[in-house]
């Protein structure tokens, strides 16, 4: 939606001079393309617990109620039995369903010691056992049903929480036995309380394998470097967890950390004396002795990243065959109007600083990009990066028709099957302008650029200040949800119609 020509950096100089720029080398970029990587592992290791989890619990709970039958059945237990768990509670696989649901949520089938709490575990028992006996008002009445619930909940919470028991030393065995595959960085003072008991606490786990500290404290045990190093050192690792440890970290500092450790896709824990958190969902985990927040979920993040990828295919692939007769008038119009090719390909900026080569139905005459160091004095926001000309002499009759509806636009739907794209996110730049980034900018690369985004509907090409248009695609990452996703893309609609800022 937004219309920016083709840069050309030497002609039209930039807020400043940068010196030479090899995108492919630099650490927030490397740090970004590692990300799909590592939540990718997340992920994986999240679906392999899930599923062994949700296999031994429905075993167990098919075999408690096996046991029940045969005790319901034995002469010297039926009539107790039968009393306590009448026939027809907590029955058949809709009951075991009801059971796994109230387990996942209550955060039983999480990371970490949690999913072998007891707490945990009881809680979501008393939930699936409530979600399948509620019917049962009407057969047993409030105070039996309540008296079969507390029942039902006692002796599977008892008999799970065993399950789970006995399941976490099993799997703290094979992790002594297995080679560390944790790699975890440890960010503050190693020397302070904190930085002590979290490197006692955590070091001394099964699976997990020290890289080093970032530490404002040179000369530390493992010392990696200097916290503002975190770009270059999440370069040069294969960490998978950042631990923040303790308030001896400046607040800058612990921000700039958790932002690029959660951009590497890495998992984010914080142990702090108090809570100043950068993060929307803190949860705190039982990791023994030592409570700790995380901050970011990179497997969850993982799965999001999936559905909004399923969710890009389907509404293009429907809006490519919706609006195939209107791209075939406006192709057939654009060849009719001016001379030169239908669609105008030029080469982006993507995700994690790939080039791809982005397309859009031509609005200009052919050849324009050619003259674009003549119009440099024309360009209203002042910034090469945002090539803003409100009444471009290059742009035709049709090709005005075309950016005031934001149709030359419509082309990039075969970009989003390709995956170069998104419905939703930043906009795509040039690689050239990666020259003239600051470092808080390259945040904006760590997503797929979109075909609309906050910066459209807020505004579109009136907004001519580029550090709003960065603001707003930092506070679109940030905040992402599907949800966002969808107000965006609803309020595209009156955005386009308004036209305010298209040109």
């Amino acid at each position: 939606m937004a219309h920016t020509a083709a840069p050309s950096v030497a002609a039209v100089p930039g807020p400043r001079e940068a010196p030479p720029f090899h995108a492919q080398s630099h650490p927030r970029l490397r740090v970004q393309r590692a990300a799909a990587r590592t939540k990718r592992r997340h992920f994986l290791r999240a679906v392999r617990r899930f599923g062994v989890l949700a296999a031994v619990d429905a075993t167990v709970l098919l075999a408690a109620r096996a046991l029940l039958q045969v005790l319901r059945e034995a002469a010297w237990s039926s009539a107790v039995t039968t009393l306590l768990f009448p026939e027809g509670l907590m029955g058949g696989w809709g009951s075991v369903a009801a059971l796994l649901v109230g387990l996942v949520a209550s955060g039983a089938y999480a990371s970490e010691e949690r999913w072998a709490a007891f707490d945990t575990v009881l809680r979501g028992v008393a939930l699936g056992a409530g979600l399948a006996m509620w019917q049962a008002l009407d057969i047993f009445g409030i105070p039996w049903t309540i008296t079969h619930w507390l029942l039902v909940t006692g002796v599977l919470g008892a008999v799970i929480g065993a399950e789970r028991g006995v399941l976490f030393l099993a799997v703290m065995r094979f992790k002594l036995a297995a080679e560390p595959r944790d790699q975890v960085i440890l960010v503050g003072d190693p020397a302070s309380r904190i930085g002590q008991r979290a490197a006692s606490e955590l070091l001394n786990r099964p699976g997990i394998a020290s890289v080093g500290w970032l530490s404002e404290r040179g000369g530390a045990k493992d010392y990696l470097g200097h916290p503002s190093a975190v770009w270059e050192v999440l370069c040069d690792t294969g960490t998978d967890t950042v631990v923040l440890c303790g308030d001896h970290l400046a607040p800058g500092l612990f921000e700039a950390v958790a932002e690029a450790a959660a951009v590497a896709g890495c998992r984010v824990l914080s142990v702090r004396d108090r809570e100043t958190l950068t993060a929307s969902r803190p949860r705190v985990l039982n990791g023994g002795t030592l409570k700790m927040l995380e901050l970011t979920f990179p497997a969850a993040r993982a799965g999001q990243d999936g559905l909004k990828r399923a969710f890009d295919i389907v509404v293009s692939a429907i809006l490519l065959v919706v609006l195939s007769p209107l791209m075939l008038a406006l192709s057939l119009f654009i060849k009719l109007d001016s001379k030169g090719p239908i669609l105008f390909v030029q080469d982006r900026v993507g995700q994690a600083g790939r080039v791809f080569t982005m397309m859009k139905f031509r609005t200009m005459r052919d050849g324009a990009d050619s003259e674009k160091p003549l119009l440099a004095h024309m360009n209203t926001s002042g910034d090469s990066r945002l090539f803003k000309i409100p009444d471009d002499p290059r742009v035709t009759r049709l090709g005005a028709f075309l950016r005031r509806w934001s149709l030359d636009e419509l082309p990039q739907l075969l970009n989003i099957i390709r995956g170069d794209m998104s419905l939703v996110g930043p906009r795509p730049f040039f690689e050239s302008d990666l020259a003239a980034y600051d470092d808080h900018h390259f945040l904006r690369l760590a997503v797929k650029p979109g075909v609309t985004g906050l910066w459209q509907v807020k505004g579109r090409s009136s907004i001519v200040d580029f550090e709003e248009v960065v603001k707003l695609d930092r506070q679109y990452i940030e905040d992402w949800s599907f949800g966002l996703d969808l107000s965006i893309l609803l309020s595209t609609i009156p955005a386009v119609l308004r036209r305010t800022g298209a040109y």
